[in-house]
Parts: C-alpha cells; structure tokens; sequence
C-alpha cells in the first residue's frame, strides 16, 4: 500500500543489529520498565476524547484499572459502555490534579486540543503546554511511577516532499505557521524539563488517527462526510494513518516497555490522499474521487482562507494548515516503536470498515442515499 520506497531507517537498521547481538533485546535497555507487576492504576487525562476513551478502554482490557480525569462539564458519551474511575479536575487547574494522581501508577497524559482548525492559538498553547507542564508536576509531586504523554507526528515538523521522517527529526515550521505542532513541539520539551527533574515520561507520536468513538469528529469526520455526499477531488500531498486500537496498545507498550526521555511514533501506512479517499469511498459505497488538484491550487487559496478565519473571525470547516499541507506528505516511520515496544498495526482498509461499522451502529450516518 506504501507509495514509497524506502531506504532501511536508522531505528530498522540499529534494532536489526542489536538483535542479532543480544538475543533479549530489552536486556540493552535496563532502565525500561518491563514489568510493573501487581495491579496496575492508570490516570487517563483527555479521557472523554477519542484516543483517551479508547485508552481507557484498552487499560481495563490489559487488566488494568483506568481513572477517567474529566471536567465537570465534560460529555461522558466516548467512554458509554466502559468500565472506569470517574475524577474532575482540569488540566488547566492544578489544583484540581493532586486528588486525581493519588493511588496512580502511570500517567497517560492524554489531553489536548487537538481539533485546532475549530480552536485559537491561545487556547492550544494554554492546554497543550501548560496543561502538560501542571499534570507532569503534579504526577512528579504524587510520586508517579512513569507518565505517558499523548504528543503527535505533528511535533516533528514537515518532512521534505515524498520523504519519511522518524524520531530523530525537529520541528521546522514558524509558530504560525502551524500552532498545533508548534504547541506539542513545546510540551515535549517541558517532558524533557520533567525527565532531567527525574520524573519518568516516555513520549508517543500518533499520525492521523482512525476508528471508534470518535464522537467529536476529529480525523473521523473524512468517512462520515464521505459517506453523506461523494467527494469530487483530492489534493496531491499524503498522510500517515493508523488504528486507534494500535495507538492505545503502544501507549501501554510505552508504559511497560518505553525509555524514558525517549518519543516513539505510532503510525501504519503511509498513503497518498488518492490511495485514502479511495478506500474510503470503496467502505463507503461511493463513487472514488475523479480530479486530483495541483498543489498549487491548495497553496494560494491558504493565505485567503487564514484571512477570513483569523482576521474576519468566518467559523470555517477547515484551516489554512489544512489547505496548505493537503499538497504535502506527511509520513513518518514507525520502525523504532516496532522494534522495542513491539508495536503492530493492522491495515487501513480494516481500520476504515471497522470505523465506518460503528458509525452506523451508533447513528452517525443514517438513510444514506447512494445515488
């Protein structure tokens, strides 16, 4: 499915090297938390959102116990059904985090404004970066064993066209350019603040993200769209994607396996956005998208759109970092996480059905003329 070829990474080539070396491979990280033994409790903050429900969901399934941090005013709709400890408090407010970390084991620090096309850089900085910076003191504070913090492959800049990044490399947009990736570029560094302070956090990076209770439609609103009304065109640039189930089991891999100080990526195939609408217009029942647009196109109706969204204030359904990196690829290697926390990944075709499955099961598409 990759539209690649790549040349063996660096992470492929050390861990197939060592490996061969040392027939257990953790043996040459003896920092690495293998097994924490006993019941286990994980605090799950941004637990109401998607990667966080089914983070907690995923914990009780490893037999872990899961604490859901959740504002007061939170919608509890992701985590129906699931077994979990409910705690209020804010990431924003930390005072309200003291009581949440008592008893835990491990903190996944999942929250964050992740829908930035519907935000301001405001909010996400207030958030991702000093929502990060109050949950790792106060886990530091309550004696936490290791924190996992939820980053994105958005924190490692624009790779060059047609390339593949992995975790070696730095974030290389101007802040305005892409407040969101700016804002998780600078929480990993208030990890690293934390790391040197002596508390234990490992970083993960997730791609674009696929798969059930996406209830606030972040990456998941590409099927329902596509599902509502055919998609005439797509641009000529690429995305990383991966299963949210293959997401949450590398954030407990993390957990058990990670180094600290360490960022590991999360992704599964890396595809042009031809080869995604097409798969998603086959799960879907639609017809495949005709009209691939140049780049060029995307690139000049950005400065408009930034125009009418940042100065005018229009509430609009997409960003200007949207329209400007759909004629770019964005992927990412994920050959270190597979070699030391084990991490699998299933193919986006099942990933896209499975998706698309539960949002007609639970009423997000419905009476879908296919004309």
């Amino acid at each position: 499915m990759n539209t690649y070829t790549a040349r063996p990474s660096f992470y492929a080539v050390h861990c197939a090297s060592a490996a061969q070396k040392v027939p257990h491979f953790s043996a040459l990280y003896p920092n690495r938390l293998v097994n924490f033994g006993g019941h286990m409790l994980a605090l799950v903050t941004g637990a109401t959102g998607f990667i966080g429900a089914n983070l907690v969901e995923a914990l009780t399934q490893h037999g872990w116990t899961a604490r859901a941090l959740h504002r007061p005013s939170s919608s509890l709709k992701a985590l129906a059904g699931l077994t979990y400890e409910s705690a209020v408090g804010d990431v924003t407010d930390p005072g309200s985090l003291g009581v949440a970390m008592v008893g835990v084991d491990v903190v996944f620090h999942v929250a964050a404004v992740a829908d930035y096309w519907r935000s301001d850089a405001g909010t996400m900085m207030r958030v991702n970066v000093d929502g990060t910076r109050n949950v790792l003191q106060a886990a530091l504070d309550a004696g936490v064993r290791r924190v996992v913090f939820t980053s994105s492959c958005a924190a490692l800049g624009r790779p060059p066209f047609g390339q593949v990044l992995d975790e070696r490399a730095q974030f290389n947009l101007q802040p305005h350019e892409f407040p969101y990736g700016y804002s998780k570029h600078l929480a990993e560094q208030v990890c690293r603040e934390f790391v040197a302070r002596g508390l234990d956090v490992v970083i993960v990076n997730p791609a674009v993200v696929f798969g059930p209770r996406d209830v606030n439609l972040i990456s998941s609103s590409l099927i329902v769209e596509a599902a509502r009304r055919v998609i005439p065109f797509v641009s000529p640039g690429g995305v990383s994607v991966v299963d949210v189930a293959d997401v949450c089991a590398g954030h407990i891999a993390a957990a058990e396996r990670g180094r600290a100080g360490e960022r590991y990526i999360l992704t599964g195939e890396n595809l042009t956005y031809r080869q995604l609408f097409d798969i998603v217009a086959d799960v879907v029942g639609r017809p495949r998208p005709r009209l691939t647009l140049p780049g060029a196109l995307f690139k000049a109706v950005a400065p408009p759109v930034d125009f009418l969204h940042r100065q005018l204030g229009w509430k609009l359904p997409v960003s200007s970092e949207q329209v400007r990196f759909a004629a770019e690829t964005f992927w990412f290697d994920p050959s270190k996480a597979r070699c030391e926390l084990g991490l699998t990944t299933r193919p986006v075709d099942e990933t896209i059905a499975r998706t698309y499955a539960w949002y007609v099961a639970h009423g997000y598409i419905i009476n879908v003329d296919r004309r």
